[in-house]
């Protein structure tokens, strides 16, 4: 992915402490994200959760085998990524998934959200958010992330992986934790064919 640093050192290697992933992952869903170190970010959250990462609309930036290498994305292969036209695209393929729209105006905490497995996060691009008629269209799913300085937002893969952990703590997935060597199971499937959009 251009634009994102190469790690100049790996982690060490050894055991990790983790937690057994939800029988039904979370969906995290970026809309038009612009940067792309924050969408390596979100990804990495997403590898490191087994949440299904959707990328939907038009992206600032190349997915493609060689950008991600380029980049030095070691974990992108451990991601479950999908892409989609639009977010009725998104919705069309998976009906079941409530939506948690994420914005920097909205008046009702992350904490009172209701989340459940198999629920979709949605979080919009990084310079104007969701669309306010995306907002306007579901009053009761918008969620903001409390902030105690006059900051516009949180960057938006920090708010995604605030919101992330605490739906899995929520759901339970931190209560019983363990540790394992660095090869885990994972879905991922990592890189998206050209026009890989679920159908």
């Amino acid at each position: 992915m251009e634009g994102i640093p190469r790690q100049a050192r790996a982690m060490p290697r050894g055991p990790k402490l983790r937690c057994a992933p939800l029988p039904h992952p979370l969906r995290i869903v970026l809309v038009e994200p612009e940067i792309p170190p924050n969408t390596g970010a979100v990804a990495r959250t997403a590898a490191a959760t087994q949440a299904a990462l959707h990328l939907v609309g038009r992206l600032g930036f190349r997915i493609d085998e060689q950008a991600v290498r380029r980049a030095g994305l070691d974990y992108w292969p451990l991601v479950d990524l999908h892409r989609h036209a639009d977010l009725d695209a998104f919705r069309a393929a998976h009906p079941e998934a409530r939506l948690h729209l994420f914005s920097g105006g909205a008046e009702r905490s992350y904490l009172e959200m209701d989340v459940r497995p198999g629920d979709a996060l949605v979080f919009g691009k990084e310079s104007t958010g969701l669309d306010e008629a995306i907002l306007r269209a579901h009053p009761d799913r918008v969620w903001g992330i409390p902030t105690c300085g006059a900051v516009r937002s949180l960057n938006l893969s920090n708010a995604v992986a605030v919101v992330v952990f605490e739906a899995l703590r929520r759901l339970g997935a931190l209560d019983s934790t363990f540790m394992a060597d660095d090869a885990v199971g994972t879905r991922g499937r990592g890189m998206p064919s050209s026009g890989d959009e679920d159908r």
